[in-house]
């Protein structure tokens, strides 16, 4: 912290005209050496070294260092810095240090930089060697993350009972705008992936069974694929990348600005403020977004098998009528209400993870993409076994 040069009232030299800064170490015989300093003390002239200073000091011996500051004319933050140099150092060494021989400018100064120590640099966790411990570490690792896990999902289980209940205390016009941005805002990206998913499936599939004269099953393969499966599956992956991540970011940053202490703090559960009306708005609005993608996929696929493959508009949409049963739509919808659960489960709980600094928001960010991803594939896996096995 730089001061202003300094010139005593009485008509003291000006910085320019005093003579050079100068340090001399004065001892008393009773073990005090008092550090006597002199001159000009600004960053237009050179300045005695630091080290210097402290070589005088440890020839000397001293029990005691005191400071004068009598013959000093002008002064900036070179003065200060010079103080705060022998200071730590004295005190590195045990000795006392004695500042009242300072003028009270630069008492204060350094009274207000040492008022703090100096943080010391984090010691390294020491490594555990061998199989053995590594694995009982990471076991105990994963084991206290999935008891956080089911801890924030009981947690969200609760809220929701008591929003389904009228009691759960949050904001309703938040409810409103998450329902626009998990909803109408995300259909335009969802109608371009839904659309392009179709276009693909028709053109792989057909490929293949224009090797048979099969042709027009390219709707049985378009709607089944897309309506069971891929619709709800890229529709979750869509909004995964998207609001998944929003959540995470938004939650981390009031995380980093104590906002989420200050709900604590107020009475209100983070989880029932911040979660639940998130977690209400991906659940509602992922069926919608599902069926929309479907209806994109299945004109992608018509467009590949009306337009390039010369089948008739009317076989291809009885053909895919006839395909397509309520069984098929009942899948696609399901697994869409859980992968809306799953996204936004796995972006409230890593924005509430967040560490304090922005570095941490945007790992919390992909870590919620990575994660949402992630569960998005293990549910179509076990809800497609479970399906399989009951006969849907």
């Amino acid at each position: 912290m730089a001061e202003p040069t300094s010139q005593a009232p009485d008509g003291m030299l000006s910085a320019a005209a005093s003579p050079p800064p100068g340090v001399v170490c004065r001892a008393d015989g009773a073990g005090l050496v008092v550090v006597v300093l002199s001159g000009a003390w600004t960053r237009a002239v050179p300045r005695p070294a630091l080290e210097g200073v402290l070589a005088a000091l440890r020839q000397a011996g001293p029990r005691r260092v005191g400071f004068c500051d009598a013959g000093v004319t002008a002064w900036d933050s070179t003065l200060l810095a010079l103080l705060l140099g022998v200071h730590r150092a004295v005190l590195g060494m045990g000795l006392e240090v004695d500042t009242s021989g300072l003028r009270p400018g630069l008492q204060t100064l350094v009274r207000l930089a040492t008022a703090v120590p100096e943080r010391a640099p984090r010691a390294e966790a020491p490594s555990v060697g061998g199989l053995v411990p590594r694995l009982g570490h990471a076991a105990i690792a994963h084991g206290a993350a999935a008891l956080d896990l089911i801890d924030f999902v009981g947690a969200c289980c609760l809220g929701l009972l008591r929003a389904a209940r009228g009691q759960a205390r949050y904001r309703r016009v938040d409810l409103m705008v998450l329902l626009q941005a998990c909803g109408p805002s995300a259909l335009g990206i969802v109608a371009l992936i839904g659309f392009l998913m179709g276009l693909i499936l028709a053109f792989v599939g057909a490929v293949q069974l224009r090797l048979f004269g099969a042709e027009i099953y390219v709707a049985d393969l378009v709607g089944i694929g897309i309506v069971r499966e891929m619709g709800a599956i890229m529709a979750g992956v869509v909004m995964a990348g998207r609001s998944g991540a929003a959540f995470a970011a938004q939650i981390g940053t009031m995380q980093v600005n104590d906002e989420v202490d200050a709900l604590r703090t107020m009475g209100l559960d983070p989880v029932e403020f911040l979660v639940v009306p998130r977690l209400l708005a991906m659940t509602l609005m992922m069926p919608v977004l599902c069926l929309f993608a479907d209806v994109m996929g299945v004109l992608g696929g018509g467009v590949v098998g009306v337009g390039l493959m010369g089948i008739n508009l009317t076989q291809y949409w009885n053909e895919t009528v006839k395909a397509v049963g309520l069984n098929d739509l009942a899948v696609g919808l399901f697994m869409s209400l859980v992968f809306g659960v799953l996204v936004a489960l796995a972006g409230c709980r890593r924005g509430l993870q967040c560490g304090r600094s922005s570095a941490d928001v945007g790992q919390a960010a992909t870590s919620a993409v990575v994660t949402g991803i992630v569960w998005i594939v293990v549910a179509t896996a076990v809800i497609t076994v479970l399906c399989d096995a009951i006969g849907i």
